[in-house]
């Protein structure tokens, strides 16, 4: 006889943020104002994730929620969490482009899967740090934990942006738009324009080929886009936002379809390698990976994003052991 699962109901919902930067600290605002959980927020700069949550803390008469927040540099006040959250890592500066980060973040996003699991061994991960896919490989082989319960987020990120790109493009709601992106978190990701609607209809009915090519490249460059705007630091409001809405899905079992960076096995032809695809997220992590048919060229497109991910984990590792 099959056991069927039913989520706890209890409110008393635990997220802890790996890195107090400001896509951490945006993601604990938002979990800790929208209700959703208690946070607790680490980073090795105790006295900052400290001062932090205890500005939060003390926004809590203004936004009316009674969540707890923990600043702490210490991983035995992350026990018991539903989710863990990695956030921690350097942020690209002018010039740089995600691989460049491979040296920088490899063993830093190791060691915090590692010890953040080893207090929270029921908990679901969802790595942010760049390079994404990278990192949530890397972050999967250190914790141990079954491939459904590691995550990366990007699909959503890069799925928000160019949903952002379309409104502002017709100038209409972007509540009536879906879009689909897959592949990795830079520039060989792949968005599906025949799978994009607004209101039901394709985009190609609303737009040009070329204006779509556009929309395309600026998807491909969103990030690179802000961070030469900005010049002192990366993109940190859609980010956390993208993350939330995983952690949401999973903390209340939404069973929410989204693209995301998980382990396929077989999926799209392809095996060993987290990237991105369009999955259900539920309280067990990734419930299952929808599987869309692809032409020839989005299947190869795919491929290539998925070899050059597969070669930066190489590198990664290589930086490890050196």
């Amino acid at each position: 006889m099959t056991s069927i699962f039913f989520p706890p109901t209890c409110v008393n919902r635990r997220v802890s943020v790996i890195g107090a930067g400001r896509v951490g600290s945006t993601l604990a605002q938002r979990i800790a104002e929208k209700n959703l959980a208690d946070v607790v927020l680490l980073d090795v700069l105790s006295g900052m994730a400290k001062g932090i949550a205890l500005d939060l803390m003390e926004a809590r008469g203004v936004e009316n929620h009674d969540r707890q927040i923990i600043g702490t540099n210490d991983y035995k006040d992350t026990a018991g969490s539903d989710v863990v959250v990695i956030t921690a890592g350097s942020p690209r500066k002018p010039g740089m482009n995600r691989e460049d980060l491979i040296k920088i973040n490899a063993g830093i996003v190791r060691n915090a899967a590692k010890q953040a699991i080893a207090n929270s061994p029921d908990a679901i991960l969802i790595v942010v740090t760049n390079p994404l896919d990278v990192m949530t490989y890397l972050a999967w082989e250190a914790c141990g934990l079954p491939e459904r319960r590691v995550i990366g987020m990007a699909g959503v990120l890069d799925s928000s942006r160019f949903k952002t790109f379309i409104a502002m493009e017709l100038g209409i709601s972007i509540q009536d738009i879906q879009t689909m992106v897959l592949g990795d978190h830079g520039q060989l990701m792949v968005p599906l324009p025949r799978y994009c609607t607004v209101g039901g209809v394709p985009i190609s009915e609303l737009m040009s080929k070329e204006t779509i090519d556009r929309l395309v490249e600026r998807t491909r460059n969103g990030g690179s886009e802000i961070l030469e705007l900005m010049q002192t630091g990366s993109a940190y409001f859609a980010p956390a936002s993208s993350a939330y809405l995983m952690v949401e899905s999973i903390l209340l079992n939404q069973q929410r379809t989204m693209s995301a960076a998980v382990y396929v096995k077989g999926e799209y032809g392809l095996h060993d390698v987290f990237l991105g695809v369009p999955c259900r997220l539920g309280c067990r992590g990734v419930e299952s990976v929808v599987e869309l048919p692809l032409t020839e060229a989005e299947q190869t497109a795919l491929k290539a994003s998925a070899e050059a991910v597969r070669g930066n984990i190489e590198r990664a590792k290589e930086t490890l052991a050196g």
